[in-house]
């Protein structure tokens, strides 16, 4: 008897308990413990939380479609210019009918630079640091910034002066004055060099052996005057815009990202907590959900979908009420971006029946077993 009066006022005690959170949680009330901050540190205030709306989801997609036509602005040429020699390059001059004027300038023992290779550079004129080549009869020519044809155009008419009609050739002969970098999922890494062929994007992939199965050809960077443009080639091609029509200058570092590092971050009340690795560059809300198995349906709070972004100007918060009408749609027009993290909060039911677990571990299941015979 004894025992089965302690069993009931263990049961009785347990119920009311569990009444009592009941409506603690209920009523929106919960137990908060005081932020530990160290002495003298400012306290953080948090960001604010935007609410998922199509309106949201338009002023999204118009400040990416901003920014990529701002990058275009600056990197499309349609007709590109003809190259320009510069310090380093090495010319061959030919003066026809005067074997005399055939003499060699100096030549650079450093490797060539074009293909990479160690080759000893062919011979010939040398334009030296300040873009001048020394040639018989005609004196210091200042060459630099100037093309094939201008170059020849001012050598003939130094020549006139000691020659009459004099007939000459001059060309490029190891381009060595301009390069870039081709950096990440490229087969082949490394500088390359500008030369007659306009550098464009499509001509420095091509040299670089083409784009590794693991480059993500949604962050394609081009740094340029401490400057960074973001291209994406599958957004190119859709608005027409070709990337061989995006020329590259001297200095300019072209680096391919990896798709491992444009990763999304799902957890909390999901079926499968995991990272998920973007489908070249995009990824909406709703497939993030979709592939973690989708909101938990014991355990999951449907109105509190959040997405957790870092930005220059600071985190940004945004929510999805996954209860309203047409949430599903807004969803899937929302682009995730890389090292986003989608968090899915828990229910009131789900945080009471943990706070208790915390607070009593094993109530509930002893007051369960109370009452079996």
């Amino acid at each position: 008897m004894k025992n089965t009066a302690r069993s009931r006022c263990k049961l009785c005690a347990a119920l009311l308990l569990a009444l009592v959170l009941t409506g603690c949680a209920a009523s929106g009330s919960r137990i908060e413990m005081p932020d530990v901050a160290e002495p003298g540190a400012p306290a953080a205030d948090a960001p604010a939380t935007q609410l998922i709306t199509e309106q949201l989801i338009v002023t999204e997609k118009q400040q990416r479609e901003q920014r990529a036509n701002q990058a275009l602005d600056h990197l499309v040429v349609a007709d590109p210019p003809p190259y320009k020699i510069g310090p380093g390059d090495i010319l061959s001059i030919v003066v026809w009918d005067h074997p005399e004027l055939a003499g060699h300038g100096l030549v650079a023992s450093s490797s060539s630079a074009e293909a990479g290779t160690t080759s000893t550079p062919p011979q010939g004129f040398v334009v030296d640091y300040e873009g001048k080549v020394q040639f018989p009869f005609a004196g210091a020519l200042k060459l630099a910034g100037l093309t094939e044809e201008q170059a020849r155009n001012l050598l003939v008419s130094r020549l006139a002066r000691y020659i009459a009609q004099p007939n000459v050739t001059l060309r490029v002969q190891s381009y060595r004055s301009k390069r870039i970098y081709m950096d990440g999922e490229v087969r082949l890494p490394g500088l390359q060099a500008i030369n007659d062929i306009p550098m464009t994007l499509l001509e420095a992939l091509n040299r670089a052996g083409g784009l590794q199965p693991t480059a993500d050809q949604s962050r394609i960077v081009l740094e340029r005057d401490k400057k960074r443009y973001n291209l994406d080639l599958r957004e190119l091609v859709q608005k027409g815009v070709s990337p061989g029509s995006i020329l590259l200058l001297n200095g300019d570092v072209v680096r391919v990202h990896s798709r491992d590092e444009s990763k999304v971050f799902v957890s909390g009340e999901v079926v499968t907590p995991k990272a998920l690795t973007m489908h070249n560059g995009r990824l909406s809300l709703n497939e993030a959900l979709g592939e973690s198995g989708g909101i938990s349906p014991m355990t999951g709070d449907a109105r509190q979908v959040f997405v957790v972004r870092k930005a220059l100007d600071g985190t940004r918060v945004f929510q999805l009420d996954a209860r309203q009408t047409g949430a599903l749609a807004m969803a899937e027009a929302f682009e995730l971006h890389p090292k986003d993290l989608v968090y899915v909060a828990a229910s009131p039911l789900a945080n009471w029946h943990r706070n208790l677990s915390l607070l009593f571990p094993g109530a509930l299941s002893q007051a369960v077993g109370a009452t079996r015979p």
